[in-house]
């Protein structure tokens, strides 16, 4: 809705028959007061001000002036009737719209000076024009000129308990006059005052009221009321005098020209503008939050340890599972993940039992999910070079043992298909058995070395496995298949076949499939498979599942963390409720005063945040010391401290919303 200028001669504000009630009255009887119509505190105001007018409206302690000046100021709404502002109807205005005429037309002098305490005396004043979107250097310059106008100049820096009285309401009026301050409400300015002081702030508002500003002082001091340029009298909720005219009767002719406004097309668009900058928002809201909480160290510490120890749990715990799970992978990668044995059965007396053959690992190597298959023929021999003699494991497998089992070679060469088919006298060794026949550090690659009295070439040295069930993988000394069965062992029956799977998934069924083609090729089920393949998935699930449950366990401290955090937010809100109060009636919408506390629960949360990944890192760092396995992962340090922000928006957001949902009277007669 868009309504033209006001035309000469409509009032700044009209009040048509305004009333406000609080509640039923009060009753020591619970059923009387059931009974009792509501408490009446204004009863049917009619009032007309116009522009440039110094008002001053006069009564006694109960009258119903403080309620009459928060409903002018849009403070409050009333119960009935209608207040018209240049025209306009503000019962369509919603509480951004109303925000938005607080923030420009009004300015506030409170009584109780109700400034900000965190803030300096410039801070106080430019607040208003920090929730109207002025540039920060604009609103330092301004603030400074109006404090300085009102001999404040020295006292920029100071805060509200370095103050006087006197001193507090100067800050107060520039303030109230940092927008412009077309209409000043004054609400018994003097009366917490000295007579010097007070009269002071009087000839401050005369001042203003000379300059073109329309001045609404609030006040049971007749002597003070008299001192302005109309008189209105009220009594038990109800205008009873008024020196300027009857009520509502005032003439357009004996009112004080308006100071220019803009069309009231513009000021309604303005309503719904951007105020400010969401960065230059952020920025004063997380410069407030960090004053808050440097003033109040100590609790902020307290709820800052809930969030660094959940943060610090998180990155510990998840770097001892996932170190744990790499160790036991480790374990089982000796032969390769994918990897699973076949293996004959140990016969009996009566029936004794038949080895694998080649035949054997034809009818493996033909099923499906088999990826590739590697027959191994292993027995102790004897390895000699010089005088040197070492007894190891010696084995002859394929050129697919590599592949098969995960294992190649750190120097030199692994033997090929060639070798196998010349049956070539090559051999690759384990590092065991290297340190044992060449501590002199002569290279052994080219070198010739018996096994068992057979002369062989080595060409190349097996990469590192360590030890696995016992047993040092390393030494053992590997020769081509063909080579191992006619120069060493004297037959071609592998001891174990090495059988790669494609999908791990499946290695139960493949392993079913193993023993069941193989029982039906030899006509007996005299083999079995050791499916190495199903426990490294267990066990490698098992793994994971124990990390995500230490690192829900540490989450919990989180949670924790968070909750502190809601508990220390709504005390917060509980104790600066009259905060809140004094930004709503400088202008502040729901959403600035939701962002404030918003950015302070974040804030918070992001600071120990940081200390807990700090920390995190330093028990992670302290146990790799001592030597515990550990995995440290940037992702969960990352992971831990978006969670720990997380709890701050999900956890501070109900008592920034509280703050945000306060009426604005209510908050400011907070104590």
């Amino acid at each position: 809705m868009t309504r033209e200028v006001p035309a000469a001669g409509v009032p700044l504000i009209e009040l048509q028959d305004i009333r406000k009630s609080y509640g039923p009255a009060s009753s020591e009887s619970t059923d009387d007061a059931e009974s009792l119509p509501p408490a009446m505190v204004l009863r049917g105001i009619s009032l007309k001000l116009f522009a440039g007018e110094f008002v001053a409206i006069v009564g006694a302690s109960g009258s119903g002036k403080s309620t009459l000046m928060h409903i002018l100021g849009c403070l409050d709404r009333p119960s009935s009737g209608r207040y018209l502002f240049e025209g306009e109807d503000v019962a369509g205005f919603d509480a951004d719209a109303l925000a938005w005429l607080r923030r420009e037309a009004f300015g506030f002098v409170f009584q109780g000076y109700h400034l900000v305490p965190t803030e300096s005396a410039r801070e106080n004043v430019e607040i208003p024009a920090l929730y109207a979107g002025m540039p920060e250097a604009e609103r330092r310059v301004r603030a400074t000129a109006l404090l300085e106008r009102l001999a404040m100049g020295a006292r920029l820096d100071h805060r509200p308990s370095q103050l006087s009285g006197g001193q507090q309401q100067r800050v107060a009026i520039a303030r109230a006059l940092m927008n412009g301050g077309r209409i000043i409400l004054a609400d018994e300015p003097t009366g917490a005052l000295d007579s010097q002081s007070g009269a002071e702030v009087m000839k401050l508002l005369n001042e203003l009221a000379d300059a073109g500003h329309t001045v609404i002082l609030i006040t049971h001091d007749r002597n003070v009321a008299a001192q302005a340029r109309r008189v209105i009298e009220i009594r038990d909720g109800q205008i009873v005098a008024d020196s300027g005219g009857a009520p509502s009767a005032i003439s357009a002719s004996t009112a004080a020209p308006a100071a220019p406004a803009a069309p009231a097309a513009s000021r309604r668009n303005a309503r719904h503008a951007p105020q400010a900058s969401l960065a230059a928002d952020l920025h004063e809201a997380a410069r407030a939050a960090w004053r808050v909480m440097w003033s109040n160290r100590f609790r902020t510490g307290l709820t800052l340890l809930g969030i660094v120890i959940g943060v610090a749990s998180v990155i510990a715990m998840l770097a001892v599972g996932s170190g744990s799970q790499q160790q036991v992978m480790a374990q089982f990668e000796t032969f390769g993940v994918r990897t699973m044995f076949v293996a004959a059965r140990e016969g009996s007396v009566r029936a004794p039992g038949a080895p694998l053959t080649l035949a054997d690992v034809d009818t493996v190597r033909g099923l499906a999910n088999v990826e590739a298959v590697a027959p191994y023929i292993e027995d102790r021999v004897v390895v000699r070079r010089g005088n040197v003699d070492h007894a190891s494991e010696g084995g002859g497998t394929t050129v697919g043992f590599a592949h098969v089992l995960g294992w190649g070679v750190s120097e030199g060469l692994m033997f090929e298909e060639a070798d196998e088919q010349r049956v070539a006298k090559v051999a690759v060794i384990g590092q065991t058995v290297r340190r044992a026949l060449f501590a002199d550090g002569t290279d052994p690659i080219g070198q010739d070395v018996l096994i068992d009295k057979v002369p062989f070439q080595v060409v190349g040295v097996l990469a590192a496995k360590g030890t696995s069930d016992g047993e040092d993988q390393d030494d053992r000394v590997v020769v081509p298949f063909s080579a191992a069965a006619a120069r060493l062992f004297g037959h071609q029956n592998p001891t174990w076949i090495g059988v790669q799977v494609r999908d791990m998934e499946q290695a139960t069924q493949t392993a079913e499939a193993i023993e069941t083609e193989l029982a039906a090729r030899r006509r007996v089920r005299d083999v079995r498979v050791w499916n190495r393949v199903e426990a490294i998935r267990v066990q490698s699930a098992t793994a994971r599942a124990m990390t995500m449950m230490l690192g829900l366990i540490a989450a919990i401290s989180l949670v924790v963390g968070g909750i502190g955090v809601m508990n220390v937010m709504l005390m917060t809100v509980r104790e600066r409720t009259r905060e809140v109060g004094i930004r709503m009636a400088t202008g502040a919408r729901q959403t600035d005063i939701l962002r404030q506390f918003m950015t302070e629960a974040v804030l918070v949360t992001s600071v120990g945040g940081t200390v807990g990944v700090a920390v995190g890192l330093f028990i992670v760092a302290a146990l790799m010391l001592a030597g515990v396995p550990v995995v440290f992962s940037l992702l969960a340090s990352i992971g831990a401290f978006g969670c720990a922000v997380l709890t701050g928006l999900v956890f501070g957001f109900m008592p920034a919303r509280n703050a945000a949902r306060l009426d604005p009277v209510v908050a400011l007669a907070s104590q």
